[in-house]
């Protein structure tokens, strides 16, 4: 599977579970930690908790893909969720709004707003 096709899957894993303001964004050419950063945001703690453990379940068992790292999950505010070409963050409205990741790291054509 290519980081594309990953980072598609991602998208279309947390879109099915509700997530909302799903982007992604290209950072190949901006740092060698990854090529994608997957944002989203949950309407609470208990969802941010839910579409992380969804989203780990499910490309564990469907796509033979672990998470090399996780972080935040138990808390619900920030999980980020690293599976080495596509790093996902899953915020709750508050975090999202404060840390502003797309801001940071878009410019201006490396960010994709998800669509099913």
């Amino acid at each position: 599977m290519t980081s594309k096709e990953k980072c598609n899957t991602i998208c279309k894993i947390l879109s099915d579970k509700k997530a909302n303001n799903i982007v992604y964004i290209d950072v190949a050419d901006k740092t060698s930690l990854c090529d994608y950063f997957v944002v989203c945001s949950g309407r609470s703690t208990t969802q941010v908790k839910s579409l992380s453990e969804n989203l780990d379940e499910k490309l564990s068992k469907d796509f033979a893909l672990d998470a090399r790292r996780k972080e935040g999950i138990r808390e619900g505010r920030w999980a980020v969720l690293d599976y080495s070409d596509v790093i996902v963050h899953i915020f709750n409205d508050e975090e999202r709004d404060f840390y502003c990741l797309e801001r940071l790291w878009e410019d201006g054509k490396n960010l994709t707003r998800y669509e099913d």
